[in-house]
C-alpha cells in the first residue's frame, strides 16, 4: 500500500465521527462529493470496507472501527504538530494583521475564511485591503498579500498556493430565458458581461479565434464585484472563478470544456515578519483555506 494522503485520513475521521458526508463537509469546510471521494479512495487503498451506507448515514464496519482508533491518534498528533508549528501552544497570538487581496477575493472568498479564523484565533484582528492594485509589501501597505502574479521583490517571501480555474457562467434565470449555448462560438449572439477598459476578456476571445471589441459586452464595468453581481442578477454571460460559481445556487457554469486560463494564487509577506507569530499564523491558515477553496 502506497503512502496515504493525510486528507483521506482526515476525511475518514470526520465522516466516522459525524455519521454523514454532509455533516463532515460542514465540519471540514469542504463538499460532500470530495468527502465521498476521499472515503472511496481510502477503502481502495486499504482494501477494506470501512462503512455501511444506509438511510441512517454512514455506519462503521468492524474494520472501520479498528482503523478509526488509529486514525484519531494520527489526527491528534497532526493537530498537536500544527499547534506547535504555529506557536499556538507556546505563545499568545494576538493583534492586527492587514491582508491585501483583489476585490473579488476580498468580498466573496475571504469573509468565510476569516470567520473560521476568528473561531480558532479570537484575539487576532483582521484588516482587509480590497484592491486590484499590487500592494507594496516593502512599504508595509499590508502584512500579507494574496496576489495573482508571482512577486518579484527579493525581500519578499512568496509561496505558490494553487491555481484557480476560470469558467463561463450565467444566472440560471438568464439561461432559462435565453437558452444555454452549446459551443463558445455561440457566445457573441448572447448578452455578454465584460470589462469597460480592461482587455483581458477580449484577448481571451481573440485566442479562441473570435474577434470582439468592447461594444460586444452589453454590460461593462471595470469593478470586479460589479461584474460578478451583474452575472448573478441575470444580465448575461460572464466569466469568473469556478469555485465561486459552483458555490452560488443562482449561477450555472456553462461550456465546461471551454479553454480558459487559470488564476495563479501567491501568498506573499515581507521577510521581516517571519518572527511575528500572529502573521505566520494567519499566513499558514490562509494557505490551507485557499487550497481548500479550490479543491473542495
Amino acid at each position: 500500500m502506497q503512502e496515504l494522503d493525510w486528507n483521506l485520513i482526515r476525511s475518514f475521521v470526520a465522516v466516522a465521527q459525524t455519521g454523514s458526508l454532509s455533516a463532515a463537509a460542514r465540519q471540514l469546510g469542504g463538499s460532500q462529493p470530495t468527502l465521498g471521494r476521499h472515503v472511496a479512495e481510502l477503502e481502495q487503498a486499504t482494501g477494506l470496507k470501512l462503512f455501511r451506507r444506509g438511510r441512517a448515514g454512514y455506519e462503521l464496519t468492524d474494520d472501520g472501527l479498528v482503523l478509526l482508533a488509529r486514525a484519531e491518534a494520527v489526527s491528534d498528533r497532526a493537530n498537536a504538530f500544527m499547534r506547535a508549528a504555529l506557536g499556538a501552544s507556546t505563545e499568545a497570538v494576538s493583534g492586527s494583521v492587514r491582508i491585501a487581496a483583489s476585490e473579488v477575493v476580498s468580498a466573496y472568498v475571504l469573509p468565510p475564511m476569516i470567520a473560521r479564523l476568528g473561531e480558532a484565533e479570537p484575539s487576532i484582528e483582521i484588516e482587509i485591503v480590497a484592491s486590484n492594485q499590487v500592494e507594496n509589501l516593502l512599504r508595509r501597505d499590508a502584512d500579507i498579500a494574496i496576489r495573482m502574479v508571482e512577486p518579484a521583490q527579493q525581500d519578499l517571501i512568496a509561496r505558490k498556493v494553487t491555481d484557480i480555474p476560470l469558467c463561463a457562467c450565467a444566472a440560471v434565470s438568464y439561461l432559462d430565458r435565453r437558452g444555454r449555448p452549446e459551443s463558445f462560438e455561440e457566445l457573441p449572439a448572447h448578452d455578454l458581461i465584460g470589462f469597460d477598459r480592461g482587455s483581458a476578456i477580449i484577448d481571451a476571445f481573440g485566442a479562441l479565434g473570435i474577434r470582439l471589441d468592447r461594444h460586444a459586452f452589453r454590460f461593462r464595468a471595470d469593478n470586479q464585484i460589479v461584474v460578478w453581481e451583474a452575472v448573478r442578477a441575470g444580465n448575461g454571460i460572464g466569466f469568473g472563478q469556478l469555485p465561486l460559481a459552483m458555490r452560488d445556487p443562482q449561477v450555472e457554469v456553462i461550456l465546461p470544456n471551454m479553454p480558459l486560463p487559470a488564476l495563479p494564487v501567491w501568498l506573499a509577506m515581507h521577510r521581516d515578519v517571519r518572527t511575528s507569530a500572529r502573521i505566520r499564523r494567519v499566513a499558514d491558515f490562509l494557505f490551507a483555506e485557499l487550497k481548500r477553496y479550490v479543491d473542495a
